[in-house]
């Protein structure tokens, strides 16, 4: 009791001078109409600026939170924008059927999950293998029906192909409107061209010209965009031309491409591998 006492005395000063403060406050701020108009309006600042601080609190513990569930969304988009493209795709795809013809060639769509463009051998991985009934040798287009390689290789849900960029990759090709035909392959330089070589002087290259694949081969159909000359040269002995063609398809950026299956190729390979054919070698 005696410390309390003791306590009263030794701030009863400052309190008396907070009360007295206090009532003067109050009475000033009840004297006037206009004095107790401004010190509403400056409580209510105060308060505001304090609620806004409180608020301002709140959101920024709220962030993480809030960025969880816009990355949920947005990963909701994405998925859902890659819907659509691979619907408008197979839309494209459609219609670049019905030219082909369907009784002989099959086309889907396939996402890429990875491409190289810088190395001697390149191949395209795709989101397609054998569950989706793909199987190698076949054709690996654009959406626009330019050619990028072929598949070589399957898993149950994946599939490698050959990048036209690749030093192994062979296929025939021909000037679009012309009989003669020639062999293309990369010679492992730049990735905007391949070179069309053994071509007969008769087919008469100038730049600018379609080059198209012949169809000999199973995978590509006949007549499909290869690219366009960019310039042809004569041999030493004149028979016969190299051109350099400008692909059509842009490698370094592709993010959907067509498969195509050539309905007739299972037959054409037990063909190829009868009796009669055999003894003819022999």
């Amino acid at each position: 009791m005696r410390k309390l006492i003791e306590f009263i005395r030794s701030t009863y000063v400052a309190v008396l001078f907070v009360l007295l403060e206090l009532i003067a406050l109050n009475y000033y701020a009840h004297s006037t109409a206009y004095t107790e108009a401004r010190l509403v309006a400056r409580s209510n600042q105060v308060v505001g600026g304090l609620q806004h601080a409180v608020s301002e609190v709140r959101l920024f513990f709220g962030l993480g939170r809030r960025n969880q569930a816009l990355t949920a969304r947005i990963a909701e988009l994405e998925e859902l924008i890659a819907h659509y493209e691979e619907a408008a795709t197979e839309k494209r795809l459609k219609a670049t059927n019905k030219s082909l013809g369907a009784s002989k060639w099959r086309m889907m769509a396939a996402a890429v999950v990875s491409n190289t463009v810088g190395k001697q051998h390149n191949y395209i991985v795709l989101n397609r293998g054998r569950m989706d009934n793909v199987y190698g040798g076949m054709a690996v287009t654009t959406p626009e029906g330019a050619i990028a390689g072929y598949v070589i290789d399957c898993t149950e849900r994946y599939a490698v192909a050959v990048s036209i960029l690749n030093t192994a990759f062979r296929a025939s090709g021909s000037i679009e409107g012309s009989n003669y035909y020639g062999s293309i392959h990369w010679e492992g330089r730049s990735s905007r061209f391949v070179t069309l070589s053994e071509l007969p002087k008769y087919a008469n290259p100038t730049p600018g010209q379609r080059v198209v694949t012949t169809g000999f081969e199973p995978y590509f159909p006949q007549g499909m965009l290869i690219g366009t000359v960019e310039e042809a040269r004569l041999d030493e002995v004149g028979t016969s031309y190299t051109v350099k063609v400008r692909l059509a398809a842009d490698l370094q950026s592709m993010s959907d491409l067509v498969l195509i299956d050539n309905l007739d190729q299972l037959e054409l390979e037990d063909l190829s591998r009868s009796e009669a054919i055999r003894e003819l070698e022999f």
